[in-house]
């Protein structure tokens, strides 16, 4: 039988490639309704917090999915959980287009959501990290980049079909593409999840009785806190950018432009993020982007002109791209290899539930107020909570770390 791949081989980055096509194909779904949330609402009663709270949905399913997909990937092979995820997408998008607010949220939730993207989302994240240990950094950061992959290409896209034939059409054709798409490249080039390469350390690890001197699962919560917190902002421009322009007088073609070169500087960005945390670790990592992330929300409350509204996109594009493999970074450094299975998920859960939160909140807040301003305002406050976690966890691991050098 041939030897299996190496860590940090050319084969290890194909198949973390094969892993990005995945899920820029998956998240691609539940752009349909972000850049058609004003079309689905003028058909659902008018209100937008029904499309908006539908793609929410499907983060929060996506979240919650990730945590019982990543334990089946764990003992089946992650092959199993991308097949069915691609699937669950499908019939997801299908009823979807059924007419009914009640079947927008079940297709979003748990067909796009919680069996979809959770089959393919965490799941994806664990394996991956176990075909790198030099360059996990980098490698986390380009498998994260599929949302901006998808941000990038599908807006577009989905704009043009959306004004030629309906949203609905949109929804089951890039339905019936992406399970094509997924159904190949996990059927030819995702191994079953237990031949990966592990390394030695890895499988034979200890759990370790303290973590930068406390509890581990005190670290844990706090670094899952964060993750909760600095993620309400982030959804808010990916979510509603394309509303908030037509809100402003520009045209909804302009408003999809923003959204693409957003996630583009996000996707160009977020590369040169996993060098840095290759370097310098996640913790310092995110502490950063965070802080970059937090300047850049602040200005949708203050920019209303195109050029300002391209200016402050970009600078948040740039800002929070490094978050998310930031986090998984931190999990896997911080935590025995053998926990990951389920840590990584969990972790994800709080990410997705504060994407949920802040793609509902923003629609909510702007039904009561007819303006997006009280929403950002939400998003600033709680950037600032993560930003007291994230100091804490740098200020505890820099401790922790001399204290080791002091003992020699």
């Amino acid at each position: 039988m041939a030897s299996l791949p190496q860590v940090d081989s050319r084969a290890s980055w194909i198949i973390a490639t094969v892993a990005l096509c995945c899920l820029g194909m998956t998240f691609g779904a539940p752009l349909v309704s972000t850049v058609g949330l004003k079309a689905i609402a003028g058909e659902m009663g008018g209100a937008r917090s029904v499309p908006a709270l539908g793609g929410s949905l499907a983060w929060l399913g996506s979240a919650l999915g990730g945590v019982l997909m990543g334990r089946l990937a764990h003992r089946f092979g992650v092959r199993w959980t991308v097949m069915i995820g691609a699937v669950s997408v499908c019939l997801g998008l299908f009823i979807s287009t059924l007419g009914e607010p009640w079947l927008l949220y079940i297709g979003h939730g748990v067909f796009i959501g919680f069996f979809g993207m959770g089959g393919l989302n965490a799941p994806l994240y664990v394996y991956v990290s176990q075909w790198f240990e030099r360059r996990r950094g980098s490698a986390l950061a380009l498998l994260s980049s599929g949302s901006y992959i998808a941000g990038v290409v599908w807006p577009l896209v989905f704009e043009h079909t959306i004004a030629t034939w309906g949203w609905r059409a949109t929804m089951l054709g890039y339905g019936l593409l992406e399970a094509i798409v997924v159904l190949t490249l996990a059927v030819r080039f995702l191994q079953p999840a237990g031949d990966a390469p592990v390394r030695a350390a890895d499988r034979t690890g200890s759990e370790a009785a303290t973590v930068f001197g406390l509890r581990p699962n005190v670290i844990f919560v706090m670094l899952a806190s964060a993750a909760f917190l600095c993620c309400i902002p982030m959804a808010m421009p990916q979510g509603h950018l394309v509303a908030l322009c037509s809100d402003r007088g520009l045209p909804a073609a302009v408003g999809a432009a923003m959204l693409s070169i957003l996630l583009a500087a996000a996707f160009i960005s977020r590369q040169a993020w996993g060098l840095v945390a290759d370097r310098i670790g996640g913790l310092r990592t995110a502490l950063i982007s965070s802080v970059m992330q937090v300047i850049a929300v602040s200005g949708y409350l203050y920019v209303t002109e195109q050029f300002g509204l391209f200016t402050v996109s970009i600078a948040f594009g740039l800002g929070f791209s490094a978050l998310i493999p930031a986090y998984v970074l931190a999990v896997r450094e911080t935590f025995p290899a053998k926990e990951a299975y389920w840590r990584v998920p969990s972790l994800m859960l709080m990410s997705g539930c504060g994407m949920a939160v802040g793609g509902w909140l923003a629609g909510y807040m702007y039904d009561q107020h007819a303006s997006y301003d009280p929403a950002f305002l939400a998003g600033v406050l709680s950037n600032l909570a993560n930003l007291v976690l994230l100091g804490t966890l740098v200020v505890l691991q820099v401790r922790w770390m001399r204290r080791r050098l002091a003992l020699g």
